[in-house]
């Protein structure tokens, strides 16, 4: 991004790879779990409460901050402040030409500071305001794909010093920060987008006819297939009768989660509406697509849900299996062929798969 500067070097996600490559065993499983715990949720609130937690885990710094850029404004502001003067903190803003951490996002570079008075960098009146005095600083830029987000700092009193492996450790988990910042904030203007469905959490049907718009023209490019299958549950108004409208959502929700943790990352599950969804699975031929569906069909009939209410409700599916570009070359033809295959399983016994044009298998 033009503006704040250009960090030297490869792009952080691959000087991330190559750090974690000579990392000792220790670190790397530090690493690996930090990447797990951030992956964990797209909720930008979540991702930040976890940030907390790892920073205060692995450095237990007496104060630390993070401090996101406001592009708009050409500003810092902080949008996590933990220890002393944290809470004179929360309205504070930085020009990007301003302190520690201006500096470092115009330069895209980590800076260490062992005493931030004698800096001419450092921004004093900071301290002045929340009663805080700083001694050494750490500051490590957020960039993602180029672009700068914010940085870190991690301050310790005077006298303290910060290791080479704190710097190492912090550069490293900052292109995990990053990435999850980035990815939260995606979502979010999804949601805004309206293509989010609110019980489930999945994409809606808003959202299916660009997905099948994208990947038909990757399919074209690449000379590669997709599949995309369509599921409805079984009688799922029984369900509802039976136990409530909001049962009814609880369980559709469980659902949803059951079937996006069954697929790849790439692969697409949307709530297309009521109790039916749509998978679209990119690169995958006829047979990859009936073991894919078979494992989504098995997980199903396998699991109960509700199970912490005691009501351990079970449920089967009928799922239909549309091939791109074996049963049509248009997102219209692929959707009508994939839910007529499904509607032969609901009309010959449910609980079952077919494939377009072929019938049950």
């Amino acid at each position: 991004m033009t503006g704040f500067g250009k960090k030297s070097g490869n792009p952080l996600p691959k000087q991330g790879r190559k750090a974690l490559a000579k990392r000792p065993d220790r670190d790397f499983l530090i690493l690996r779990e930090v990447g797990k715990a951030l992956t964990s949720t797209l909720e930008l609130k979540q991702v930040l409460k976890k940030i907390m937690e790892i920073i205060a885990g692995i450095f237990k710094p007496k104060n630390w901050s993070l401090l996101l850029l406001d592009y708009e404004k050409k500003e810092l502001y902080f949008e996590i402040a933990v220890g002393e003067g944290a809470e004179e903190l929360k309205g504070i803003r930085l020009k990007v030409d301003e302190g520690i951490a201006g500096y470092v996002v115009r330069t895209r570079q980590s800076l260490v500071v062992e005493n931030a008075y004698q800096d001419p960098r450092f921004a004093r009146w900071i301290d002045e305001k929340t009663g805080f005095q700083a001694g050494a600083i750490i500051c490590v830029p957020l960039v993602y794909k180029e672009k700068i987000l914010g940085v870190i700092e991690l301050f310790e009193e005077t006298g303290k010093k910060f290791s080479s492996w704190e710097l190492e450790i912090l550069e490293a988990l900052a292109d995990f920060i990053a990435v999850a910042i980035e990815n939260a904030r995606i979502v979010a203007k999804i949601k805004r987008y309206n293509i989010i469905d609110d019980i489930t959490g999945l994409y809606n049907s808003r959202y299916l006819h660009p997905l099948l718009e994208m990947e038909i023209s990757r399919s074209q490019r690449h000379n590669q297939p997709f599949a995309l299958i369509f599921a409805d549950l079984d009688y799922f108004k029984l369900v509802n009768d039976r136990y409530g409208h909001l049962a009814g959502s609880r369980i559709l929700k469980e659902v949803g989660k059951l079937f996006r943790s069954n697929l790849r990352r790439v692969s697409w599950v949307l709530r297309y509406g009521g109790d039916e969804f749509i998978f679209i699975l990119p690169g995958t031929d006829r047979q990859e697509a009936i073991l894919v569906c078979r494992r989504l069909r098995r997980v199903l009939n396998n699991a109960c849900f509700l199970e912490a209410e005691d009501k351990e409700i079970k449920l089967t599916a009928s799922f239909g299996i549309a091939l791109f570009p074996e049963n049509g070359d248009e997102k219209e033809t692929i959707i009508k062929q994939a839910d007529q295959a499904m509607y032969l399983v609901k009309n010959t016994g449910r609980d079952g798969i077919a494939l377009a044009g072929r019938g049950r298998i």
